[in-house]
């Protein structure tokens, strides 16, 4: 007996999963007019069906008499057999539904800094679509306060996101971008007509932090690996591109940003310049660690290892 379509082959005949379901409802009940109520059809027309079923099998599957309803020795050794390919045609039913609303989900991405980098979201999304055209994308804009944009508290099932994350242990990702840092000042700062900065001449400046709650990611931003264990002054904090843009132009405080952010805030008034002595920035599509067996992160997954020119993660 083996799964045959929707149905099942038993001796070159082909068996309906139907009525495999009105054989053992009539073997759990034992009375035919309670089998066909709770199979919401008529006891004739259940009848009707169990006899085409026993022609079928070229057996009797009950015995029917003045005592009631019983199983013959043929229908207790079909039942068991029976049951088992409606459980498993039930599980597979099910699977086929979670894959369908899994297909027709909505996959997250979340962000602090949008990554403009190359055109990379639109390709992502293309290759994403392409093989995935019933799902839906929605970009999710973060606050810095969150360094997971939206991967921690699960409003994001994928994020693009600068490195190091907090709780790494929490997440797996595949770096799409490695960029110097340059450091970003007022035009009128004293440093800004340099070519290039050295770091020792920036540990005595006050910066622009990103919030606490940024925890690892606000201490790579401060270069605290570089300071020799001095602490940073910190003239303000920011949250957004908006905030530090309007913190330069007060003077508050000159900050880090990776090169290709330096548009973002490089308008009126603002300069930024590249910087020795700093290990670069590494911008990254993370995911929680074990997501990736989900369908709709995996496709994206891949679609940005596609976008990227890489054939594996």
């Amino acid at each position: 007996m083996d799964l045959h379509g929707s149905g099942v082959h038993v001796h070159g005949r082909d068996v309906h999963s139907r009525d495999l379901r009105y054989f053992v409802a009539v073997a759990q009940e034992l009375h035919f007019t309670r089998a066909a109520e709770r199979l919401f059809v008529s006891q004739p027309a259940l009848s009707k069906q169990i006899r085409a079923l026993e022609r079928q099998l070229g057996a009797e599957l009950f015995v029917r008499d003045h005592r009631g309803v019983r199983l013959t020795s043929v229908g207790a050794a079909l039942l068991p057999h029976a049951r088992q390919v409606l459980e498993g045609w039930q599980t597979g039913a099910e699977a086929v539904e979670r894959a369908k609303t899994e297909e027709r989900a909505t996959l997250f991405v979340g962000m602090s800094t949008r990554p403009a980098r190359g055109g990379l979201l639109p390709a992502v999304r293309s290759r994403f679509s392409e093989a995935h055209p019933a799902a839906t994308i929605r970009l999710r804009q973060v606050s810095w306060e969150d360094a997971s944009a939206g991967l921690a508290d699960g409003t994001a099932d994928v994020a693009f996101i600068w490195l190091p994350l907090p709780d790494p242990e929490r997440y797996e990702w595949v770096v799409v971008a490695e960029e110097p840092r340059h450091v970003a000042l007022p035009d009128t700062h004293r440093l800004a007509d340099l070519d290039e900065v050295d770091f020792a001449d920036l540990a005595d400046e006050p910066f622009l932090a990103l919030p606490e709650g940024a925890g690892a990611l606000r201490d790579y931003w401060l270069a605290l690996d570089a300071r020799a264990g001095r602490p940073p002054r910190i003239g303000a904090e920011i949250a957004s591109t908006d905030e530090t843009y309007e913190a330069l132009v007060d003077g508050r405080g000159v900050c880090l940003v990776a090169a290709g952010n330096a548009p973002l805030i490089t308008l009126g008034g603002v300069v930024t310049r590249p910087v020795r002595g700093i290990t670069p920035s590494r911008f990254a599509l993370a995911w929680r660690a074990g997501d990736d067996h989900r369908p709709l992160v995996s496709a994206y997954i891949k679609a940005c290892g596609e976008a990227l020119g890489r054939a594996e993660r």
